[in-house]
């Protein structure tokens, strides 16, 4: 099953690198990009932003936080290049960049803990992505449901 992904909305991408500040909270300068509209409301595809006006940063990486389908618990944050996101949406299967070894990894490739695609959504800077999936067994490498399995303390 191909995951569900917003298409793409034509001359987009130019106004997120080209247009006015956008003043953040208390007038913080949070970049040079225009707010987007909200109106998932009407159509939740409706502002869609393709691979193109996605805002990868200097390091060609984009962070992605994985959700569980099931009932919403964050599961995971990945780093996710050009490259892993284009396999990720033509397989259906989330596969990540490693930053310490260098190389693509598809999740559950060695371990079986795959992660089955059914949406991916954007932030509002295009600079973030959450990818909801349905997770076959155990997200954390250390044996946890979830990366996020611990608290911090003071």
């Amino acid at each position: 099953m191909r995951p569900k992904v917003a298409p793409g909305v034509q001359g987009y991408a130019p106004a997120l690198r080209d247009g006015p500040v956008d003043r953040g909270i208390e007038g913080a300068v949070s970049d040079e990009r225009p707010a987007v509209p909200d109106t998932t409301a009407e159509d939740p595809d409706a502002g869609a932003v393709d691979l193109d006006g996605l805002r990868f940063g200097p390091d060609g990486l984009i962070p992605a936080v994985i959700v569980d389908a099931s009932d919403d618990a964050v599961l995971m944050l990945a780093w996710m290049n050009r490259a892993s996101l284009e396999r990720s949406v033509a397989s259906g299967r989330t596969v990540f960049w490693s930053r310490s070894r260098g190389e693509l990894w598809e999740k559950g490739a060695t371990s079986g803990h795959v992660q089955h695609i059914v949406d991916v959504r954007v932030d509002c800077d295009a600079d973030a992505l959450v990818i909801t999936v349905d997770q076959t067994g155990v997200a954390c490498h250390t044996g946890s449901r979830s990366c996020f399995h611990r608290g911090l303390t003071a």
